[in-house]
């Protein structure tokens, strides 16, 4: 009877099969050598600069892919719709063409964030944009045939169309939801700021100019004392969680700066401010104030 119990137990618990090709995926070895030439490519025609940065949503605070992929989607859903009425040739001709020229940006802004992913999330990343390139390729396709008087054919193809963008798309929110793709990774701090100042540690602790790690509670912080000021933000890069203490200092438009060892995101110390990404999100800052003991006192700026 136990027997029995635990081997339902066991199929219940069973992984779904598209999550179960999702997760090997991220194993996928023989992903990593056309990972590594597509990735160097992506870097060559999108070098670090002002383009790159907008692909990446920086001037948003908020990554530009995903919210770009409702668009074309969304044009390609309702055109596969439309096919089910009489009447609609039209109007699903002039859908799939929208969502294919809207589907342009879409590649530029996702090739950016894929090329500053971790390798795990890359090789997933590769076969979701083989679905999506191939159901551009089949919309493409169907568009064509409707316009040289194929209708049938043109419907086929729409609904092959469909079926690898529902692939592809399935493979984008494991990235997004599973693998915390364009997801913010700082520690949340403003539950604390109801609870005032708190000590952090000795002025006299903190080396000159040097950044390192301190703790606050169970929360990774970054400090730098420069001078008489101590700048203060959460440690952990909101792109991929990478270790801000470890980052070189730099001076942008005489800013004092911090450069994510992992991915390049640069921050303001002074308050987190995003000057280049693939970051989007300002990252967690905290106010400071040295007692006459020398404590340092912090608490999340306003």
């Amino acid at each position: 009877m136990n027997r029995q119990r635990v081997s339902r137990i066991s199929r219940s618990l069973t992984v779904p099969r598209p999550l179960k090709v999702a997760e090997d995926l991220e194993h996928a070895h023989v992903l990593d050598r056309p990972a590594r030439g597509l990735t160097g490519f992506v870097l060559r025609i999108l070098p670090p600069g002002a383009l790159r940065d907008l692909l990446h949503g920086v001037p948003l605070g908020h990554p530009a892919h995903p919210p770009l992929t409702d668009v074309p989607v969304g044009c390609w859903l309702a055109a596969s719709a439309l096919d089910l009425f009489p009447d609609t040739d039209r109007a699903s001709q002039v859908l799939l063409a929208a969502g294919l020229v809207s589907s342009v940006p879409v590649a530029l802004t996702g090739a950016a964030d894929w090329s500053s992913l971790h390798i795990e999330q890359q090789r997933v990343g590769i076969v979701h944009s083989i679905g999506t390139t191939a159901a551009a390729g089949l919309f493409a396709a169907s568009l064509l045939s409707r316009l040289r008087g194929r209708k049938r054919q043109g419907k086929v193809l729409g609904l092959a169309g469909l079926a690898a963008l529902f692939g592809g798309t399935y493979l984008g929110g494991h990235l997004a939801f599973r693998l915390g793709a364009g997801a913010s990774h700082a520690e949340s701090i403003t539950h604390l700021g109801p609870l005032g100042w708190h000590d952090l540690c000795p002025l006299d602790e903190l080396p000159e100019g040097w950044p390192v790690h301190r703790t606050l509670g169970y929360i990774s912080l970054f400090v730098l004392r420069y001078g008489e000021d101590v700048y203060v933000l959460a440690d952990r890069c909101t792109h991929l969680d990478g270790p801000l203490h470890q980052g070189r200092m730099v001076r942008v438009d005489d800013e004092i700066c911090v450069i994510c060892p992992w991915h390049g995101s640069t921050f303001q110390v002074s308050d987190g401010t995003v000057v280049h990404g693939p970051a989007t999100g300002r990252q967690p800052a905290f106010e400071t104030r040295i007692l006459e003991s020398g404590m340092i006192q912090v608490r999340p700026a306003r």
